[in-house]
């Protein structure tokens, strides 16, 4: 079968999410309201809240939830075959991440731009809020320490990708300043990822490197102190000066990225080298159930994304109507780059047969990033003849820019997560920016350091809970919307039925790995995967319970009328 008939489905199925399925969720579950006031008019404090334009606040939000997931999570779902993977990956756009990712976006509006933890409280009560907020901070603190690994990784591996990473900062500076300055955005669009493109060209002809040994500490190590200071201040910047023109550039040059990707796969037309079902995995390797529905998270639902659309999208939302451009699309987004990492890794670009398929997909795990970004860059040289270092550098650059962005937007999702506790809880040293910044940045460098040494690399050790405690998070966020849906009498049946899914699929997966880590009496991973599914099995009650009391409430009122 030829590669070019799996794009043809994904994106038939994904144009039929947007024009259709969308349109009717914004109309008539969630029924935006043009007039609603959001917060960033309301508390516009030119810092956090701030209204943005829509094409912009996608580019936040769609390279902020992208990081390198959407890529590492498909291209070792592939080892299972490729069309369980599409299937995931397209339905699970259309009917669960877009739904979710719009409805994040929709509830944090109508609650003054909370997180989907704190407004939580509102929607099922106050010991929800204390409960879900754990299970949030705990998976920012995972992809925080675990991105400045993967950065710092790709720094080393590939020198080439650091200068165009850094020089990004620059570009998207010089760009929020002419933004701010209301500049045509097309036109600033178009030149700074002509640049951005050019430091690329560059970086695969002056690759950087750090000393094998700087401070005492490794270039692995040193880069992730590095990026932890960087990623510091940018949390504390005003969202327009760096964060919103840092990721509306990368958005841009993604688009490029997959019309190089897409283009290429309809000029070279590759066979499929992968099977559709792999009738050769291993006995070790895990069950495709539940076990697909983990792997693959972003590009299908993810919980993280909930945080980000809750978090820093929410505050910078212009029309209450935008949201769907935003969160839909945004999905969307997630969904393309899924499905073309599916196409790269399943093709003839990266493995000429079958057999040299297998052999690289020889157990569960054994590919991942490395091979969308070899089967890729073989891709783009074969359809469009850029040079295949060249080709490697954007590939590399993309993941690179896409985790640094994940970053900047994680610890200043930390950030708010403390700022809020210190309001929940009435403590004024911890709403304090500067000192809220610092705690986040502390407890990260102190898994990364403390757990892993002088390397670095200690967020690694939790990152196997990352696939459960993701998903168990988006079913999580699934269940305040559909309460919240609830008691505004509207159909609940749209989030509740991926609810279902999402959680029985993401509670079977944690409780395997529970199994998997006591067998290893690695009992760091037993406490926190127990205290995650704990704490989400609690929320749940007290969602149950919230509902209860409101059809009480309900019954008791239609008693008094009558």
């Amino acid at each position: 079968m030829q590669s070019v008939v799996l794009v043809v489905l994904g994106i038939a199925g994904m144009a039929f999410g947007w024009f259709v399925y969308s349109r009717f969720i914004a109309e008539r579950i969630y029924r935006l309201d043009p007039n609603f006031v959001t917060p960033a008019h309301a508390f516009n404090d030119g810092k956090d809240y701030v209204p943005t334009h829509r094409v912009v606040l996608w580019g936040h939000h769609f390279t902020s939830v992208a990081g390198a997931a959407p890529i590492v999570g498909p291209a070792i779902a592939v080892y299972w075959g490729w069309a369980p993977a599409l299937a995931w990956v397209v339905l699970g756009t259309i009917f669960f991440a877009g739904v979710h990712d719009f409805g994040a976006l929709w509830a944090s509006n109508r609650h003054q731009g909370k997180s989907i933890g704190a407004l939580s409280e509102s929607v099922i009560g106050k010991r929800s809020r204390a409960l879900y907020m754990i299970v949030v901070f705990l998976l920012l603190l995972m992809v925080n320490a675990v991105f400045g690994v993967v950065i710092a990784n790709a720094f080393v591996n590939t020198p080439g990708a650091v200068f165009p990473a850094w020089a990004a900062i620059a570009v998207a500076l010089v760009v929020g300043q002419l933004v701010h300055r209301r500049m045509n955005l097309v036109v600033l669009g178009v030149v700074g990822v002509a640049v951005l493109y050019w430091t690329m060209w560059a970086g695969s002809a002056m690759p950087l490197a750090l000393p094998t040994e700087m401070f005492g500490l490794t270039p692995q190590a040193n880069w992730i102190l590095i990026l932890f200071v960087y990623a510091a201040i940018a949390s504390m910047l005003p969202v327009w000066m760096l964060l919103q023109p840092r990721d509306f550039i990368n958005g841009m040059q993604l688009v490029v990225g997959l019309a190089l990707l897409y283009g290429a796969v309809i000029l070279v037309m590759p066979d499929l080298s992968a099977p559709a079902f792999n009738n050769r995995v291993g006995e070790s390797a895990p069950s495709i159930i539940p076990l697909l529905f983990v792997t693959i998270a972003c590009g299908a639902i993810s919980g993280f994304h909930g945080i980000v659309a809750s978090g820093t999208s929410a505050k910078q939302l212009d029309k209450e109507t935008d949201a769907r451009f935003v969160g839909y699309l945004g999905a969307i987004g997630e969904g393309s780059l899924a499905l073309i990492t599916i196409v790269a890794v399943s093709g003839v670009a990266l493995a000429p047969t079958p057999e040299a398929w297998h052999a690289i997909y020889d157990e569960f795990g054994s590919a991942g990033a490395g091979a969308f970004i070899s089967g890729g860059a073989r891709l783009i040289e074969q359809g469009w003849g850029i040079p295949g270092l060249v080709a490697q550098t954007i590939l590399a650059t993309m993941v690179v820019l896409f985790a640094g962005t994940t970053m900047d937007s994680g610890v200043r999702l930390q950030r708010y997560i403390i700022q809020e506790w210190g309001e929940i809880y009435r403590l004024p040293w911890l709403r304090n920016g500067v000192a809220a910044t610092l705690i986040a940045v502390a407890s990260c460098l102190l898994l990364a350091f403390g757990a892993g040494g002088a390397s670095g690399s200690g967020g690694m050790m939790l990152w196997p809970l990352f696939g459960s405690t993701n998903q168990i998070l988006a079913g999580m966020t699934l269940l305040v919307i559909t309460v919240m849906l609830l008691k505004l009498g509207r159909a609940v049946r749209y989030t509740l039925l991926p609810m279902i899914f999402v959680i029985a699929m993401s509670f079977a997966a944690a409780c395997v790995t529970l199994v998997q880590f006591w067998r290893e009496g690695n009992w760091l991973l037993v406490t926190l995967d127990f205290v995650v599914l704990a704490t989400s099995v609690l929320v749940m009650l007290e969602a149950a319970s919230a509902v209860q009391r409101f059809r009480r409430q309900e019954s008791n009122l239609a008693v008094r009328i009558e």
